[in-house]
């Protein structure tokens, strides 16, 4: 058969029926599974959060908390400001109940959740804990996709007992796009002929893959919306952007073949956090750094991945994004490890204003038999230097010379607690 060509009978890709399931504040959706009482109250849940304490950032934040200005990567400290805890103040309406992160749980229920996914769809892509793609062109047609998405809506409300926005489309970032429209508790469908229609007017920001930073610079050459990106010429966006550019001119015309496939070992980890505005308080970009730090280190705990690289980002006025990293001589997984080397890393802005920050491990592995503490490599960082030429970080606290060191823009500017 030549190459690229079509089986007898195979759809096109305009001819799939792409979903994108998005459970809606996932994390405060099963605070509310788990204490029925929250149901219809403002819920706050906070990484690196303990019960009545008021350091950590916002983890997730249900959409009553989100009127008061409370919003995902923001610090407890200033969520508190906006929206004071009802366990002090319990007659007031306008508090919230501020819960610690518990992933244990949120995986359950989210395996009980994908465990729908999987019994309905053939092929299901899991992008994060509360968040997958399904191939369902299998199992139904466009003549009933929206009764078929509306099932695995009521399934999972039913059996599980959170909500669930889903998006359907013929392909992966216009279903990315439907999923977000009408949240929450939202069902968008979007057949093929309806694609160009529906995308044209979306804003330019809300385009699969476009950020805050890649908005503001399209905005900055005319393009407002989905239907102006689409319009644009092709190559002065290759010319600006690179690959990425043809590539997000396609997505807003609709066009995006790639197909719905389980998603291999991650290649990192991270967190990062946005502030209100420029925090000149070094103090308080630690404190939010190690926040992001034991959530990292504890999501890789998770994962059974041992990492070799541990690095920052941080975001500087305008939008300036400089990274920094170490490298280890071995695979660990050193919790505590993760926030010393941040700690040392986010020194060196000490005196600058951050817009945000955020921590990494990365050059992962999977392996159980490797796992290790860093200690156990000590002998072998002095005689061959360490696995990349850089000395045991716990023998040389001021190795910051031998960190990798880059300063670039922000590819996608996501404000979000995303990898990076």
């Amino acid at each position: 058969m030549v190459e690229g060509e079509r089986l007898p009978g195979a759809p096109t890709p305009e001819e799939r029926v792409v979903l994108h399931v998005d459970m809606d504040c996932f994390y405060a959706s099963c605070e509310r599974k788990r204490e029925p009482r929250l149901r219809g109250e403002p819920v706050v849940v906070g990484m690196g959060y303990e019960a009545g304490e008021t350091t950590g950032a916002v983890a997730t934040a249900s959409y009553k908390a989100r009127d008061f200005g409370v919003e995902s990567a923001q610090a407890i400290s200033t969520a508190l400001e906006r929206l004071p805890r009802r366990a002090e103040h319990p007659e007031d309406p306008e508090t919230a109940h501020y819960r610690p992160v518990d992933l244990d749980y949120y995986e359950d229920v989210a395996a009980d959740v994908k465990a729908i996914l999987h019994d309905l769809a053939d092929t299901v892509r899991e992008v994060s804990v509360d968040e997958a793609y399904m191939d369902v062109t299998d199992r139904t047609d466009w003549s009933v996709a929206e009764g078929f998405a509306r099932h695995v809506k009521q399934r999972i409300e039913r059996e599980v007992g959170v909500p669930a926005s889903v998006g359907v489309a013929p392909n992966m970032s216009t279903a990315k796009i439907a999923s977000d429209y009408d949240k929450p508790d939202g069902l968008v469908v979007v057949p093929p002929d309806d694609v160009a229609g529906f995308l044209a007017p979306i804003d330019v920001a809300d385009v699969h893959g476009v950020g805050p930073v890649r908005a503001r610079e399209l905005r900055e050459m005319g393009i407002e919306t989905a239907g102006d990106l689409a319009d644009a010429d092709p190559y002065e966006l290759t010319a600006a952007f690179g690959e990425r550019g043809r590539e997000l001119h396609e997505r807003a015309r609709g066009r995006d073949e790639r197909p719905v496939e389980p998603k291999g070992d991650p290649k990192s980890l991270s967190r990062e956090s946005a502030f209100d505005g420029p925090e000149d308080d070094h103090d308080r970009v630690l404190e939010q750094a190690l926040a992001l730090a034991d959530a990292v280190a504890e999501r890789a705990t998770r994962k059974d991945a041992l990492y070799r690289t541990i690095g920052v980002k941080v975001v500087t006025p305008p939008f300036d994004v400089n990274t920094r990293a170490r490298s280890l001589p071995g695979p660990v997984d050193e919790p505590d490890l993760v926030r010393e080397v941040a700690e040392e890393l986010l020194a060196e802005f000490e005196g600058e204003s951050v817009r945000k920050v955020g921590v990494r491990v990365s050059n992962l592995s999977f392996t159980a038999d490797e796992q290790a503490k860093l200690g156990g490599f000590k002998d072998a960082a002095t005689d061959e230097g360490g696995a990349d030429g850089d000395t045991d970080v716990r023998d040389s606290p001021t190795a910051d010379r031998a960190s990798e060191r880059a300063s670039e823009r922000d590819p996608e500017g996501q404000a979000s607690l995303r990898d990076f």
